[in-house]
């Protein structure tokens, strides 16, 4: 799988710059994820696209392109960045996890498919427990997986699981440690506001902001330990405005969406930058775009990453991930 990290290198300057510099790696990354077998019509050529059927192409490609803040916390995880594990090791201090800390970033797709995407296949164990903070024995998280996965996709079979990890669907990863093996659901949310309990999610990851604390403490209301990690958040408010903008774009194919659908004036007006030149090729568009976005606000690194189909046989459909990575704060 390709990852497409979006690294901030300057704060969020005005909201419409902000939205382009964030819109255009995002368009160049659906535009990367379309794969070849649907550029028929064009000779395979990619270069001679028009932005208009973009949406068209990706929607044959079913979604194959998606953008995960959370793939920001695991990768820091993975990669033991002191800033972010640090608070991490607090968080599941709280929920009596010991141990070095680990992430499992388990992704599910809409048709069924599901895999371990930059994840030690080793991790998730057969003796792997999900600790819930409630009393009686954990319940083992490789044998719930099918079930949270069907659970995320057809919502009348959620009050199959048990009731202790029946909100586990909504987990964004699972943060603990291989010893002793003992793991809890996670959410990732840009906007703390947002945070909803569950059962089964114990953990919540969230932007410090600026005046709020930023102390690893029990929300004894929702039962989760909020964990502030030292990111932008005003830079992961934009990020996915600007994926709101584009998904938005590809249902229209690049025609300016309804109000209703961008309510935003200055969303409109982003919108608008791209609708106006949806005739074009889709690089072309990208660099003639290049202008109107904030200067130096992002600097684009690719890589690849291992991504493993787990308990499935269809294979995953999402070949590329685009992930920001905010300033620390």
């Amino acid at each position: 799988m390709e990852v497409r990290g979006e690294r901030q290198a300057a704060p969020v300057a005005d909201e419409v710059s902000a939205l382009v510099a964030v819109t255009r790696p995002i368009i160049a990354g659906v535009f990367q994820s379309i794969g070849k077998e649907y550029l028929d019509a064009y000779d395979g050529d990619r270069s001679t696209v028009p932005l208009k059927m973009l949406g068209k192409l990706r929607a044959v490609g079913d979604g194959d392109c998606g953008v995960a803040f959370e793939y920001a916390v695991h990768d820091a995880v993975h990669n033991r960045d002191a800033a972010v594990t640090e608070r991490v090791v607090d968080a599941l201090k709280k929920c009596r996890v010991n141990g070095d800390p680990a992430s499992i970033l388990f992704a599910i797709e809409k048709q069924g498919a599901k895999q371990l995407i930059s994840t030690e296949f080793e991790l998730v164990t057969d003796q792997s427990r999900v600790l819930s903070g409630n009393r009686g024995q954990p319940v083992k998280l490789k044998g719930y997986l099918n079930q949270i996965a069907a659970a995320f996709r057809r919502p009348t079979t959620r009050p199959n699981l048990p009731q202790s990890i029946r909100g586990l669907w909504k987990a964004d990863l699972f943060l603990g440690s291989p010893e002793p093996d003992h793991w809890v659901g996670t959410t990732v949310k840009i906007n703390p506001s947002h945070l909803e309990a569950a059962p089964g999610l114990r953990i919540a990851v969230v932007p410090t902001r600026s005046g709020r604390s930023d102390a690893v403490r029990l929300d004894e209301q929702k039962n989760l330990v909020i964990c502030p990690v030292p990111h932008d958040g005003s830079f992961m408010q934009v990020f996915y405005e600007g994926w709101r903008i584009v998904q938005a774009l590809c249902e229209t194919n690049f025609k300016e969406p309804k109000e209703v659908d961008i309510p935003n004036p200055a969303h409109r007006e982003v919108a608008r930058i791209y609708s106006e030149r949806r005739d074009y090729p889709v690089l072309d568009v990208l660099d003639a775009t290049k202008k109107f976005g904030q200067p130096h606000l992002l600097e684009t690194t690719t890589g690849t990453v291992i991504s493993t189909p787990f308990q499935s046989e269809l294979q995953p459909g999402t070949s590329t991930i685009i992930s920001p990575f905010p300033l620390r704060q």
